[in-house]
């Protein structure tokens, strides 16, 4: 499935059920709202999201514990699940996708280019708080292609989260 009819699944699965999205992305900068975005009827389902490019930025508006940015770094599962987590709570969206790696060209924290961290979350039942879930991937390739690999990652994740049966 390329990304943009990924894009138009996950945007008619959420419209069907009523349900809202946001985004907290690093190293795409952009590229993941924009991408849902580019589906007509966007507005029904995405909330909007936070590009958390700077690490700085991670903790001031991402929700990012700068202690777990000291103690794991930018590119770690902790600061994944902390940016999905955060963008939920900001946004009150019921899922959120969170993105944070190394596009390239140069290797970032001792991590090479390609390494991303994946997040996703889905909605609150009652009272309780959903748990994350949070993969890492080693894409392929230039800056742009680990860019676009990254969101096409995040859609199917989301696409599993919400209804595993629609998967390729």
């Amino acid at each position: 499935m390329t990304q943009r009819s990924l894009a138009e699944v996950v945007g008619r699965t959420l419209t069907e059920r009523g349900l809202t999205l946001a985004t907290s992305e690093s190293l795409t900068g952009g590229l993941l709202g924009a991408t849902i975005t580019g589906v007509p009827g966007a507005s029904q389902y995405y909330v909007g999201g936070v590009v958390v490019y700077a690490t700085e930025q991670k903790a001031r508006i991402g929700g990012v514990d700068p202690a777990v940015l000291r103690k794991h770094g930018v590119i770690s599962e902790q600061t994944a699940v902390e940016m999905v987590v955060g963008v939920q709570e900001l946004t009150g969206a019921d899922y959120a996708l969170a993105a944070s790696g190394v596009a390239g060209p140069a290797p970032q924290e001792g991590h090479q280019p390609g390494e991303v961290w994946i997040a996703v979350i889905g909605p609150r039942v009652g009272t309780m708080q959903p748990s994350p879930t949070a993969l890492r991937f080693q894409f392929e390739g230039e800056r742009e292609p680990v860019r676009e690999q990254t969101v096409q990652a995040a859609l199917r994740m989301l696409l599993d989260l919400l209804d595993p049966i629609k998967r390729d």
